[in-house]
């Protein structure tokens, strides 16, 4: 069992969850030699306006999240047993030591290179099926949730559920990019085709990259179910101009909004 969360804290009603990606506050912070901005002052700034979860993606550079990080953010999410922390990276990198140290609630596998500017794609399933397998068997042995990070795909659903992973975390830097534009529903509509697969073989629909205010409230009407959101560059660009309260109240309208009224 997970000791840093009791089992019921786990339950959900049918609200998106907010994930709180805080590398770019590291980024910020790594510019000089001082611990300014404090990634775990904010984190718990975020958490107190109401943000669910807590998420970092450190990555063997170190150019953002330090390894210190993880530690010192998994120490504050012990004071905060019903918020999750999540911790996502290559498991092929240094993600699997901080798992199998900290054992977050939940472990987000997603194959970016070391170069990498950003993550950009999603597994290929089922080629990546069988390097995968024992990765997931080691973290359903660890009592971590594992999400795996996909593209808009729903044939590639089935695989990810014959895995043994537990969630999706839908790539959603193509919808952003359609957002506002006349392939807005194109779009859109791989993204309900791929979460209703997920949905239909019993996996949970996560989602995340280059999610905003602008266009998170459409992407949830037209997904119900979506069990959490992870959103990192643009709110914390968004912190840096209202503050980091304000603007996790204001995701949260976003949400609210989107899950108040069905889609059109």
């Amino acid at each position: 069992m997970n000791p840093m969360v009791a089992p019921e804290a786990f339950a959900r009603d049918a609200r998106t969850a907010l994930s709180v990606n805080v590398n770019k506050i590291a980024l910020l912070r790594n510019s000089r030699h001082l611990d300014i901005p404090n990634v775990v002052a904010l984190a718990r700034i975020a958490l107190e306006a109401g943000a669910q979860g807590i998420t970092v993606h450190p990555r063997p550079d170190q150019r953002h999240i330090r390894s210190h990080d993880v530690h010192d953010l998994a120490a504050l999410m012990r004071q905060w047993p019903h918020a999750e922390y999540n911790i996502e990276g290559n498991p092929s990198h240094n993600l699997m030591q901080f798992v199998r140290e900290l054992k977050p609630h939940q472990c987000t596998l997603v194959p970016d290179s070391e170069s990498q500017f950003t993550s950009d794609h999603g597994y290929d399933l089922p080629r990546d099926s069988a390097a995968l397998k024992a990765l997931v068997d080691e973290l359903r042995s660890l009592g971590v949730r594992i999400s795996l990070f996909m593209d808009p795909l729903p044939g590639a659903m089935r695989h990810a559920a014959e895995l043994g992973v537990d969630r999706v975390e839908l790539y959603t830097e193509p919808y952003a990019r359609a957002h506002g534009t006349p392939e807005q529903a194109a779009q859109l509509a791989r993204y309900v085709a791929a979460a209703q697969a997920a949905q239909a073989v019993g996996l949970g629909v996560n989602a995340g990259h280059d999610l905003n205010r602008d266009n998170l409230t459409d992407f949830l009407r037209a997904l119900p179910g979506v069990l959490e959101v992870s959103i990192g560059h643009a709110l914390i660009a968004d912190a840096l101009e209202l503050g980091m309260s304000a603007t996790v109240r204001a995701y949260q309208r976003c949400i609210d909004l989107a899950q108040a009224a069905p889609a059109r």
